[in-house]
């Protein structure tokens, strides 16, 4: 059955007549099969883990920029003097010196984010960038953490589409807390 469905895969991405005859050959020899498969697996695994690893340290910097925003704005006070001038300021600087990403908007992302998450392990390995973004809007703490928990269990990659935004605004999570109410009541009934 693989074979089969690995030709029909093969006459879809070669559409050369020689290019699939040789592409054939090669499924007929199992060995060569065996080894393009292994090289293939390896590479695709490789890239896998190195996206990972790149969000990853991707995520905890910015969280450690938005730590350092809160502890100059705080500067050492229990509560923030905000200055509007900061994010621009960080923002100009920043651009100029590390390029693209450090936008003003941006840098109140990861303000949020440090904000949001104190610990920023609990998200850094499971989530993107671009959902970290989507919850910190989502000021209720039960809310974020259910549409966190969605995103790793569902694997809602925001890459791809946009479906923490959609969910959020459906607001699944509401709908889920009164199926929830209705279930826990008929049970008291």
């Amino acid at each position: 059955k693989s074979k089969k469905r690995d030709a029909k895969k093969l006459n879809q991405v070669f559409s050369h007549p020689q290019e699939r005859k040789y592409m054939q050959e090669i499924t007929r020899n199992s060995k060569m099969y065996y080894l393009i498969c292994e090289i293939e697996r390896t590479v695709t695994g490789a890239k896998e883990r190195l996206t990972g690893a790149v969000n990853q340290t991707m995520t905890e910097t910015y969280w450690r920029i938005g730590r350092y925003i809160v502890e100059f704005e705080q500067d050492g006070n229990g509560k923030a003097i905000y200055g509007k001038n900061l994010l621009s300021t960080l923002s100009k600087e920043l651009t100029l010196r590390l390029g693209k990403g450090y936008s003003r908007p941006n840098l109140n992302n990861m303000r949020k984010f440090y904000l949001k998450y104190p610990n920023c392990q609990t998200v850094s390995n499971k989530l993107s960038w671009s959902h970290i973004c989507e919850l910190i809007k989502i000021d209720d703490d039960l809310e974020r953490s259910f549409y966190e928990k969605q995103c790793v269990k569902e694997r809602w990659i925001q890459r791809y589409s946009s479906d923490l935004q959609r969910v959020v605004i459906k607001r699944e999570f509401w709908n889920w807390q009164i199926k929830e109410l209705k279930s826990t009541s008929q049970k008291m009934s």
